[in-house]
């Protein structure tokens, strides 16, 4: 495990919205080059990582299929919004002297490499960020059960779900000033209390499987490792 962190092999959950920044939609360059910096300070410690990114920024099947749009083709316009932001992270990255590779749940073998567990593992063993693209290939999952369900293969230490509020509240803390924030709560607790943390999907396959998992703000500098070396940052669930 890497010198002075808690957690050696990690999944970052990275939404959509978080990459577009103040703008609202696209990709916010000084956004992705900040968490590069960040992220190129953690690998170089020795941490293992992995990404799974969403595709909100660009496009969101659940959005599209409330207009008329059939479900399942929506989810395929949102998995393929996921790759366009893999490909972004990536390009920053290796600005940044980070090596990464981008493998795609969607056969794309033109931009990226086929999602393959074991090959997955091998690059987070030589220091690679592995960038895990186009959710689970299918329809009607979303991208945090994506990050649930590899998280789960890939037998990290820690989920990080970064988000841009700095932790889980009792309610919603933009719509209620009173709301409480959680330092440390339960799965259990987060589903029976019907907390919008993650879907129950993922939720409870985190919870099966016992994978911590750590909520944070991401628009803090710093949080990231310090969430790593085990501070208290945001929610942890468990």
């Amino acid at each position: 495990m890497a010198e002075g962190y808690k957690y050696g092999r990690v999944l970052l959950k990275l939404s959509g919205e978080a990459l577009a920044g103040d703008q609202g939609y696209g990709i916010d360059p000084k956004v992705v080059n900040g968490l590069a910096e960040e992220i190129a300070d953690i690998v170089n410690d020795g941490v293992q990582l992995a990404i799974v990114v969403g595709g909100g920024n660009i496009f969101r099947g659940l959005a599209g299929s409330a207009e008329g749009m059939d479900r399942a083709q929506a989810d395929y316009i949102g998995m393929l919004a996921t790759v366009m932001n893999a490909l972004a992270l990536q390009d920053a990255f290796e600005r940044h002297g980070i090596y990464s590779r981008v493998q795609s749940a969607i056969n794309m073998q033109e931009v990226s490499e086929p999602y393959i567990r074991r090959r997955a593992v091998r690059h987070l063993e030589k220091g690679r960020v592995v960038i895990l693209a186009a959710g689970t290939g299918n329809p009607y999952f979303t991208t945090d059960t994506t990050a649930a369900l590899r998280a789960c293969e890939l037998d990290v230490d820690c989920l990080m779900k970064a988000t841009k509020v700095d932790g889980v509240y009792d309610s919603d803390p933009t719509k209620n000033p009173e709301a409480e924030r959680f330092d440390h709560i339960s799965y259990m607790e987060v589903l029976q209390r019907g907390l919008n943390v993650m879907d129950a999907t993922a939720t409870s396959l985190c919870m099966d499987n016992a994978v911590p998992m750590i909520v944070f703000d991401l628009m803090t500098p710093g949080n990231i490792r310090n969430a790593l070396m085990g501070d208290t940052v945001g929610t942890t669930i468990d």
